[in-house]
């Protein structure tokens, strides 16, 4: 990095080929031409906790102070594909997130919240195809076209096997299901993007920016190799894949990342993966402020670094957002402190007037280099993962773990050495702080959950449970399109782990390699 750039820095560089406007290719300045002045980012706040009933009482409140789109948050027996009531879930039953065992808790979490009108993300992966299908069928309960349903199912299972380790199933059968998904929507629920491809727990993995673009790009383009190997045309399912980055504190790094990752998507796209349609060439994203940014000492510091962070996705070019809550590092997060991270949003829409042009920063030497850096570290990285074998082979050699955890222990190095400043925490420290802790979790939701999910089961007809299950493992064998079979069976109201279980049957449990 130098103190000061200047055009020389920009010498060989064609606007037209190299950044374009907005809304051109490449789109390094932003996918649609005037931006957020035609269409505004959506305000998507992340929430989930307890019971279906809490959660829905929680969206409901974000929806009437401003939210436009929801996001789910489930809980980590949820993540992992367990009902509530298994031995394994004690103690975390609706402590990071809500619970969703059967139909009905969907139906719970979505009661009075009109599924036509309002655009949902549900953050799943390792069990996104069963709990899509839930989300299908209560649409269908209520009498909705399904193919008027808006949203995202994150359903990105190469980033579980990396960074956040929540998987159910091998890696092959797990891309078999993501591709089933990929083929139904295709043909069934136009508006739904089938995949949401996750940089975002890349990053609170202890990846550095690089390596976020690098390798959250590189699981895009193994997932568009799945569906073209499926027999699907490029054109007919790219345009519903989306991406999930984090929005960490180098302020620039982070718009040069995103401008970055536009680029480096519609190249591919159109080159490699001969798309033609420009919408397939065109990279959306979702971004969220970053957890792992946030300080349990001074909490109040953390409204600051999630202002300046939402600052940077805006100024990227995000299409949604997430801005997280100052307590988040104490607690799940409080309705205060949830309205002040909404508002957050709010007060730059409305009185930063950051929305009033594409790209403001496009242009500033220093953005643009940072921008064809981003671009050429990730190439790199694209090469290596090619010599490795691809994505899924790269894993199984522990080739991403260990990039991720080299990048863990330098950043970790920096603190310590104060080569980085964290303020409040390795400098500027206040002693004898006194934190406010407003949200406890109590055992009484695990035991609410658990009577729930017996009562249900006692009242649904065991019959038709137990031959859609019956019929789901012969397809599981069969190798057929498991969507509408997986809709029959939570219709009947098959619970997420009776469900996941039948899979875990047939598809099998993934083991990592030893890699270290």
């Amino acid at each position: 990095m130098k103190i000061i750039y200047k055009p020389s820095d920009r010498k060989g560089k064609n606007y037209r080929r190299h950044i374009g406007d907005a809304g051109d290719f490449p789109y390094t300045r932003g996918i649609y031409p005037n931006m957020y002045a035609g269409r505004p980012w959506t305000i998507r706040q992340f929430a989930g906790f307890g019971s279906a009933a809490d959660t829905n009482k929680r969206f409901k409140f974000l929806l009437k102070e401003g939210e436009n789109g929801l996001s789910v948050a489930f809980d980590l027996p949820t993540l992992m594909g367990y009902d509530s009531d298994h031995p394994l879930c004690e103690g975390e039953v609706g402590r990071c997130g809500v619970a969703v065992s059967s139909l009905r808790d969907m139906e719970a979490l979505f009661d009075g919240i009109p599924l036509g009108d309002v655009s949902t993300s549900m953050t799943i992966n390792g069990p996104a195809a069963i709990i899509f299908a839930m989300y299908i069928a209560l649409a269908k309960k209520r009498k909705i076209p399904i193919r008027n349903l808006r949203g995202t199912i994150q359903n990105d299972i190469l980033k579980e096997y990396v960074a956040q380790k929540e998987w159910l199933f091998p890696p092959e059968p797990s891309m078999r299901l993501i591709a089933d998904v990929m083929e139904y929507c295709s043909r069934e629920m136009p508006k739904w993007n089938t995949i949401s491809i996750s940089g975002y727990h890349i990053r609170e993995a202890g990846s550095d920016a690089a390596q976020e673009l690098a390798f959250t790009l590189a699981n895009g383009f193994a997932y568009v190799e799945a569906g073209i190997a499926r027999g699907l045309d490029v054109d007919a399912f790219a345009p519903r894949l989306s991406f999930f980055f984090g929005a960490h504190s180098d302020f620039f790094e982070e718009i040069a990342k995103f401008r970055a990752a536009r680029r480096i998507w519609a190249k591919h796209m159109r080159y490699k993966y001969k798309a033609k349609d420009e919408r397939s060439w065109q990279l959306r994203f979702h971004t969220q402020t970053a957890g792992c940014t946030l300080t349990r000492q001074q909490p109040v510091n953390n409204v600051v670094r999630v202002a300046y962070q939402a600052l940077s996705a805006v100024l990227g070019g995000t299409q949604s957002l997430h801005t997280d809550s100052m307590d988040e590092t104490h607690c799940l997060p409080s309705q205060e402190a949830v309205l002040v991270a909404l508002r957050t949003q709010q007060i730059l829409f409305h009185e930063t007037n950051a929305k009033s042009t594409a790209d403001p920063l496009g242009g500033s030497y220093y953005l643009e280099n940072l921008t064809d850096e981003m671009e050429e570290k990730a190439e790199r990285y694209f090469k290596d993962i090619k010599k490795l074998g691809g994505v899924v082979e790269a894993i199984e050699r522990g080739f991403f773990q260990k990039e991720i955890s080299k990048s863990a222990w330098r950043y970790q190095r920096a603190l310590e050495t104060k080569k980085k400043i964290v303020v409040g925490v390795n400098d500027y420290a206040v002693e004898d702080e006194i934190n406010n802790i407003p949200h406890f979790y109590t055992p009484k939701v695990e035991r609410g959950q658990i009577r729930r999910l017996k009562e249900m089961q006692k009242k649904r007809d065991t019959e038709k449970v137990k031959s859609g299950l019956a019929k789901l493992e012969a397809a599981c064998v069969l190798k057929c399109n498991l969507m509408p079979i997986l809709v029959e069976c939570v219709t009947n109201y098959a619970t997420l782990g009776e469900i996941a279980d039948s899979m875990r049957r047939t598809l099998g449990v993934y083991k990592p390699r030893e890699v270290w």
